[in-house]
């Protein structure tokens, strides 16, 4: 029954049809929203590069589990962007938000923000674990730091350990994407449950399947660009990806049948 009440309930969303290169739109927006209210997005942006720096100064000789967790966290960066989506959605209203609006988003009364969130950190400790055990498993050679995954992985004529792990990945990522590309700032907007998100977000997907491949790739290019400048560029792209996210689901999605959550 519950089940049937979210197929219901997520018809009840109607979709739009966006243009090819609507995500640079996105990104133009989200980069607009930055710099109106700097300070949210750069503190959030600043925790991610930290705790990738500790990330990094933990298994600096284990980057055969470094590699997962790095591409695991594109899995978990809707719930990172949670309270960047209020922001973006405040500043659409006129009003004038801070640091405190955007950590307010985690209400205890989002019950199902949370259950969302622990859902997509399960399917990223999942693969962290997945990448870990193919690498150590079938590599004959040390995986300990960049310069080995790079020789004994990726460059490796020999094995194809490499294209298995980027095809695992896709295999992992492709639904996790499809289920939250616009599940998380629907939950914040409207109140829905969990379910009737994550059917809304895989209409969303596949009505705009091209727009949507390229918003992918935008985020899987920024995200490597911060991350390839020693993590100091994803004090930006964290912020930049969470505000663009928030103006994807306005155009994306019209809820206006569904009640407002505030």
């Amino acid at each position: 029954m519950d089940r049937l009440r979210a197929v219901e309930e997520s018809d009840r969303v109607a979709l739009r049809t966006v243009s090819l290169t609507q995500p640079l739109l996105w990104l133009r927006r989200g980069w607009r929203d930055l710099v109106r209210c700097p300070l949210p997005g750069l503190t959030h942006g600043l925790a991610a590069t930290l705790f990738g720096a500790l990330l990094i100064a933990w298994a600096r000789e284990r980057f055969w589990l470094l590699s997962g967790a790095f591409t695991g966290f594109l899995l978990v960066a809707p719930v990172v962007a949670t309270g960047l989506y209020r922001i973006s959605r405040d500043l659409q209203r006129g009003l004038k938000p801070g640091l405190g609006d955007a950590l307010r988003a985690w209400r205890p009364d989002q019950g199902q923000m949370v259950i969302f969130g622990l859902l997509l950190a399960l399917a990223g400790t999942g693969w962290v674990l997945t990448s870990a055990a193919l690498i150590t498993g079938f590599s004959e050679l040390p995986v300990r730091n960049p310069q080995e995954f790079l020789k004994n992985v990726v460059l490796n004529e020999d094995s194809l350990l490499f294209p298995a792990w980027l095809a695992l990945g896709a295999v992992m990522a492709a639904p996790v994407f499809a289920s939250s590309v616009v599940s998380m700032p629907l939950l914040l907007d409207r109140k829905v449950n969990v379910l009737t998100a994550v059917l809304t977000s895989w209409r969303a997907l596949l009505e705009n399947p091209a727009p949507m491949a390229l918003w992918a790739t935008l985020i899987l290019v920024l995200t490597g660009l911060g991350m390839a400048t020693a993590l100091a560029g994803l004090v930006f792209v964290v912020p930049w990806l969470a505000h663009a996210s928030w103006h994807a689901y306005q155009d994306l999605v019209d809820p206006s049948a569904i009640e407002p959550r505030d």
